[in-house]
């Protein structure tokens, strides 16, 4: 599909450069000049300098721009432009000096045959047809020049803009390629020892509560499941990736103390939509890392909420006596891989806050949607 795009693109780009160079150089010239005697000598200048300027126009496009502006031989391409118009000019004085004995060969023709043409006068003492003056013979080089430059300017902003684009469309790829390998880096920022500790607990769990013990199996099967497939396919729907969340908030409780304050709200009602996934999962985890304590009070706090314009999400969580000093570099690749990746997807259209004390840290993500 994307090469019949391409195909059918070009072909596009063809017959649009056939137009203009058929409409700028032939179409107008043949309108313009229909009723003049020198029809013939006029469309045959404009002839041959439309074939000398499609020539400047893609020897500069396909061979002088690529081989030397790209590669910063600025010096070479500059003394390659000068002797091309040069060579052009040439080319264009051989031309004019055929015009000119061709015309010079009509006035004579004029002046010594039996009948002058329409569009003559003749005078009562030498009967000498009349001429309108003519432009400096100079003026046709000038112009010649001038539209040469012209066509040069137009064939290296056309393929300058081209290559913008094409380095656009590169970068983009290049982004493309490197959010997918920073979303396969954050699954695995979901620490591995979770599942370990959460095998453990679900192991603690069976022999004390089967029920409940076969519930945290399901749930971390789930949660595999998604790290493992659905987040695979780009991007998912909030849906999902609440329900993830929930997975996950589910079976780290299995391992909190009564001292461990958990708050959680996501929402219920919401027109469901496709995000990225894997954006919230590493604050979730920063907070069950370095907020709980067997020992102290400590608390969790996981908020979600989405209205017509914004989706909101706030998590905070208090800083035990051990982590204060360490979660800067225990939680910082998970964190900054998470900005990086909101950079690139959101550009502009989100906020992040992180806000630490001595006493608890707290997130505030706002995405326009």
């Amino acid at each position: 599909m994307m090469i019949n795009n391409q195909t059918m693109n070009n072909k596009i780009k063809i017959l649009i450069h056939i137009a203009i160079w058929g409409i700028l150089f032939v179409f107008f010239p043949l309108l313009i000049y229909i009723d003049s005697m020198y029809d013939t000598i006029f469309l045959r200048r404009s002839i041959v300098q439309t074939i000398i300027f499609i020539c400047i126009f893609y020897l500069n496009y396909f061979i002088l721009i690529p081989k030397l502006y790209f590669k910063n031989r600025i010096i070479a391409y500059v003394t390659s432009i000068f002797f091309l118009l040069i060579l052009s000019v040439f080319i264009f004085n051989y031309q004019e000096n055929i015009n000119d004995a061709k015309m010079e060969s009509m006035r004579n023709e004029m002046h010594f045959g039996k009948d002058f043409k329409p569009g003559f006068e003749n005078s009562e003492k030498n009967k000498m047809p009349k001429f309108s003056p003519r432009p400096s013979k100079k003026w046709p080089y000038y112009n010649f020049v001038l539209i040469s430059l012209l066509i040069a300017g137009i064939s290296l902003g056309l393929r300058l803009s081209e290559k913008l684009i094409q380095n656009e469309r590169s970068r983009k790829e290049v982004e493309k390629e490197k959010l997918n390998s920073e979303l396969a880096f954050l699954k695995n920022q979901v620490s591995p020892h979770f599942f370990f500790n959460t095998l453990n607990n679900i192991y603690s769990l069976v022999e004390v509560n089967t029920a409940e013990g076969q519930k945290a199996i399901i749930q971390l099967s789930k949660l595999m499941r998604y790290l493992l497939y659905e987040s695979e396919h780009g991007n998912t729907l909030l849906s999902r990736e609440i329900e993830f969340m929930s997975n996950f908030v589910d079976l780290m409780k299995l391992r909190l103390s009564s001292k461990v304050e958990l708050k959680v709200v996501f929402p219920k009602k919401y027109n469901d939509f496709e995000i990225p996934p894997l954006l919230f999962i590493s604050f979730i985890e920063n907070a069950f890392k370095h907020g709980i304590s067997y020992i102290e009070p400590s608390f969790i706090n996981i908020n979600m909420s989405i209205n017509k314009k914004e989706m909101y999400f706030w998590c905070s969580n208090s800083l035990i006596t051990k982590e204060k000093e360490d979660i800067k570099t225990a939680s910082g690749i998970g964190l900054e891989n998470v900005k990086k990746r909101l950079d690139l997807l959101y550009p502009d259209k989100h906020s992040l806050i992180i806000n630490k004390t001595e006493v608890f840290y707290s997130v505030a993500l706002t995405i326009e949607i």
